[in-house]
């Protein structure tokens, strides 16, 4: 088989670098190809992404992909970064070495458009943060959902609580404009919301065997984790954390692993208690939406999401 050629749009903080020392680890199976990556505005802003995703990239191995510093800020609404959750650099406040690579200097958006049309019907994009850059490229040609293989997107809840406001999970109330136009255009798209997420939430014993390995990718992987864990054991109510992004990237090369339910979704835009809240239409009833359904996950394999995670970290 032909490896997937995967694009990744990322606002990279804790969970999205856990998701690319998995992605690294298959791209050196020779399981997964990445061609690129995009950054935007998110747990830390789109420049500081851009330099956290090139030291993980480096630190794993790959010093050849190129990484697109992307959109500042979203379509309609202020800024707002998620440093209590990941520090102010985004990687749990280490002190790390600038790194060795830069920005390509190519907007995310122009280059998500360009691989598009270098590579038609083949490229999958993997989003986990603010989808911006997503609707930027779809505003700049028209043409692009018929270019795309697949989009899988990170973000939304629907019987689950959210985690920014009480019905908002946070990639789509970054930018709930943008991400209502991911939605609408005529492309498949896999949505993974917190209701597939918060169930594979690693533990105590997951971290444990983590910070038994001693070496550079296993280490940092550690210290980043044991933040996110302190971040995170409040609201679990027991040590641990959710890795949101790993399933992502998980479900998109190996989609047997969730479980789906399609429906159109929305995005509501103008509820003053419930902006950026997905919303499905789960009636049984003949519907008159006009929208291509989404596909999304509602479960997964969660001893195997948990396994494949570890041991792709400790494959360096």
């Amino acid at each position: 088989m032909i490896p997937p050629k995967i694009l990744f749009d990322c606002d990279t903080g804790i969970d999205d670098a856990m998701m690319l020392l998995y992605l690294a680890a298959e791209v050196r199976a020779g399981d997964a190809e990445l061609v690129g990556v995009g950054t935007v505005h998110g747990n830390v802003d789109s420049l500081a992404g851009a330099l956290n995703t090139l030291r993980v990239l480096e630190l794993a191995g790959l010093d050849d992909v190129p990484v697109a510093v992307g959109a500042g800020r979203p379509m309609a609404q202020a800024v707002h970064y998620a440093v209590d959750w990941h520090g102010t650099n985004g990687l749990a406040d280490l002190d790390l070495p600038a790194p060795q690579g830069a920005p390509t200097g190519e907007s995310a958006a122009a280059q998500l458009v360009r691989l598009a049309r270098a590579h038609p019907g083949e490229l999958t994009i993997v989003a986990t943060g603010p989808l911006t850059n997503l609707g930027a490229a779809l505003l700049l040609d028209a043409e692009l959902p018929s270019l795309v293989r697949e989009v899988v997107v990170m973000g939304g809840a629907f019987g689950h609580p959210g985690n920014i406001t009480t019905h908002a999970e946070a990639n789509i109330w970054h930018d709930p404009e943008a991400a209502d136009l991911v939605f609408a255009a005529d492309w498949p798209v896999v949505l993974v919301p917190l209701d597939a997420t918060h169930s594979t939430a690693v533990g105590a014993e997951w971290l444990a065997r983590l910070a038994d390995h001693d070496r550079p990718v296993a280490r940092f992987a550690s210290q980043i984790m044991e933040w996110y864990a302190d971040a995170y054991t409040p609201t679990l109510r027991r040590r641990g954390a959710v890795v949101h992004d790993a399933l992502a990237a998980m479900l998109a090369l190996d989609p047997g692993l969730g479980e789906y339910v399609e429906r159109p979704v929305r995005v509501e835009l103008r509820g003053e208690l419930t902006r950026g809240a997905t919303v499905w239409d789960a009636r049984s009833l003949p519907a008159s939406e006009t929208r291509r359904p989404v596909r999304v996950a509602v479960g997964s394999d969660v001893a195997a999401f948990q396994d494949r995670l570890l041991a792709a970290v400790l494959s360096f």
